[in-house]
């Protein structure tokens, strides 16, 4: 994955469903791997790859929930927030979607 994200030069990737069991921040070729270890089984994992360029640069970095994670980098003039989220799919219930927005809602003003 790493070498992918090095052809496109890509600094700051957010991923799911990244089949690595792991918690913490991983060193892997040019970037590191910010990882959140699942609750709860079957479950998307967010992942966050930063390049070592902007490592430096990274304040915070939290995993709101299985489904949503942001990180926080220092800019120039102000901090940057990247939000990664998992949305439900096409096809899923619309009482399914319309919860998951709702908890998406509420995960987004905890942080805010």
């Amino acid at each position: 994955m790493a070498r992918k994200l090095a052809r496109y030069k890509l600094d700051l990737v957010g991923v799911q469903d990244v089949k690595w069991d792991k918690e913490g921040r991983v060193r892997t070729g040019d970037y590191s791997l910010f990882l959140w270890k699942r609750k709860r089984k079957p479950s998307v994992a967010n992942r966050i790859f930063v390049h070592h360029r902007l490592i430096s640069t990274v304040k915070r970095v939290d995993f709101v929930s299985d489904r949503m994670s942001y990180i926080v980098l220092r800019g120039q003039w102000c901090n940057i927030i990247v939000l990664n989220v998992h949305a439900s799919t096409q096809e899923k219930s619309d009482d399914s979607k319309n919860i998951f927005y709702k908890g998406i809602t509420e995960d987004v003003r905890s942080f805010s």
